[in-house]
């Protein structure tokens, strides 16, 4: 029998071979927000590994909504140019299907890379610019303050987020899902410790929600109805008088009512002063409260790196699917190894079936494995 992990998903026109994602990684390696060489070279290792979908890293809609200026973006024509090349090569050889996770990063951007240190830059230094967010509120003392968006801002913003996910179509992306967690722009929209706005868009948690689910409604309107769009969701701030789990289930109905077909259920980075207790599996138990709560399909991430494990999140029905980041960098095989594991199928690129249980001895002759 097939193991749980193994079993395809089918979200709207799309069949996903199994449970297993690649998560979005950001690279810091791009020029000008478009892919290169780099991004080549990393998804197209991915796409050969047996997951079933790989996501293409935070990808953002402005210059100004990036982390880092080396961020990617898809705000332009040789942003779109550029990644396409890579996910075009990515499908001609690879067995994975493609998503794209758009985002803006909102008050905390602009930084150096993480291997640089990951500090904030101020606007009047070099690689710095104004961030913009839901209210003035810096991500932490020492951060520059953060420009409050205007009404027309918002509007002008959901065009950018709508122009990305047209781009996305015309690359072929299977998939794509809106970044709402990890402290980035709609994130703060949601949680009132980032979120201090009077108007429509603070207060209450429906003024809150206002904001992500009409990006969300635009950015459905636009992507084709037989193509699968979702969200990242941090489920928890970790802090008191956060954003809540609650809350996020909450937020997963009123998507659901817009056609979100799947959440991606992660925690924290709004605020970094969180106390996260990091452990195995540590951001399953959100996952499971969503699904459990309102029947949508849900995704988990974070510190799950053992096929056993991944195979029982699934089988109990903790979540739908499970992404890898970090697990899957280290073993970008990992697909093949779980498969083994569990007695299981996994994909295989024609040009690496060398490589399967079942045909090494005879590509290997004498050899046990």
């Amino acid at each position: 029998m097939t193991s749980p992990l193994f079993a395809p998903i089918a979200l709207r026109g799309l069949t996903l071979a199994n449970r297993i994602a690649v998560s979005p990684m950001c690279q810091y390696n791009s020029d000008d927000g478009c892919a290169n060489d780099w991004h080549l070279m990393h998804l197209g290792s991915m796409s050969l590994g047996g997951a079933a979908l790989v996501m293409t890293e935070m990808t953002n809609v402005t210059p100004r909504g990036r982390i880092t200026s080396r961020c990617a973006g898809m705000w332009s024509d040789a942003n779109e140019a550029a990644m396409k090349r890579v996910i075009d090569f990515c499908r001609r050889y690879g067995v994975a299907k493609h998503g794209l996770q758009i985002a803006h990063a909102g008050r905390k951007g602009p930084t150096t890379p993480p291997a640089q240190g990951g500090k904030p830059i101020r606007p009047d230094e070099e690689g710095g610019w104004i961030a913009e967010a839901p209210s003035a509120v810096p991500f932490a003392a020492d951060w520059p303050v953060p420009e409050a968006m205007s009404k027309a801002r918002l509007q002008s913003l959901l065009g950018e987020f709508v122009a990305a996910v047209g781009r996305a179509e015309r690359i072929g992306y299977d998939l794509v899902e809106v970044h709402a967690g990890h402290g980035y722009l709609v994130h703060q929209f949601l949680s009132p410790l980032s979120n201090t706005r009077t108007d429509e868009y603070g207060g209450s948690l429906e003024n809150r929600m206002r904001f992500p689910l009409e990006l969300f409604a635009a950015m459905r309107a636009a992507w084709p109805s037989d193509k699968p769009m979702g969200m990242r969701v941090s489920a928890t701030d970790w802090m008191e008088g956060g954003w809540t789990p609650e809350e996020t289930v909450v937020l997963a109905r009123e998507l659901a009512k817009l056609g979100c077909d799947y959440l991606d259920v992660s925690s924290g980075g709004l605020d970094p002063r969180a106390k996260i207790p990091l452990a195995p599996g540590y951001q399953v138990p959100f996952s499971e409260k969503v699904r459990k709560e309102t029947g949508m399909p849900t995704m988990t991430v974070g510190l799950v790196t053992d096929p056993a494990q991944a195979n029982d999140i699934v089988a109990s029905g903790k979540a739908d699917m499970v992404a890898l980041g970090r697990g899957a960098m280290w073993d970008p095989r990992f697909a093949w190894h779980a498969a083994e594991a569990l007695g299981a199928e996994a994909q295989y690129a024609p040009k690496m079936m060398a490589c399967h249980p079942k045909l090494r001895p005879q590509v290997f002759p004498g050899r046990a494995s």
